[in-house]
């Protein structure tokens, strides 16, 4: 097994963090560096888009020293703009080791699966700039992989992470 980076974008609530549990079942080592958990001690809560840049270049940065040192990494952040992403693929500057994982799924389902009241909370003005609803969230135009969790399941999904790791030869 070569050491990756497999960024897992897509909307709040979308799936991202589960799907990466699940492939730590099976993948030794795998680090999950959830943009919630990172903003607690490695960002400011600031979800301005100047914080949100800043938060996603220093999980690239941090993902780029895993990967350094031969830990395979996945990263579970919304990171809502192409900008962002496109930044944390020229800061890890790995290649073939560097995947972007478009978790798609609606607004109204993520919404479903909200157990924190998020989008609730966003919808009635409590939380303001959140993305999805009154900030934008950018779609991979061109992901290297896309998952769709509002029409396939946990299995399926984390399976078809598994199967294209292989195939690029890095499970």
């Amino acid at each position: 097994m070569k050491p990756f980076v497999l960024w897992m974008t897509g909307l709040p609530c979308s799936g991202k963090t589960t799907i990466v549990r699940d492939l730590q079942k099976d993948i030794p080592n795998l680090a999950m560096l959830d943009g919630d958990e990172l903003r607690e001690w490695f960002s400011p809560k600031d979800f301005s888009k100047a914080g949100r840049d800043e938060h996603n270049r220093r999980v690239a940065h941090l993902a780029k020293l895993l990967l350094k040192h031969g830990v395979p990494s996945a990263v579970s952040l919304v990171s809502p703009y192409i900008e962002n992403r496109e930044a944390a693929r020229q800061i890890i500057d790995s290649g073939d080791q560097f995947t972007e994982c478009y978790v798609k799924c609606s607004v109204e389902k993520c919404e479903e699966r909200d157990v924190k009241g998020m989008y609730a909370k966003a919808r009635k003005g409590e939380i303001k700039g959140f993305t999805g609803i009154d900030d934008p969230y950018e779609a991979p135009p061109d992901a290297d992989l896309t998952i769709d969790t509002e029409n396939e399941s946990l299995q399926d999904s984390a399976t078809k992470v598994r199967t294209f790791l292989k195939e690029k030869n890095l499970l």
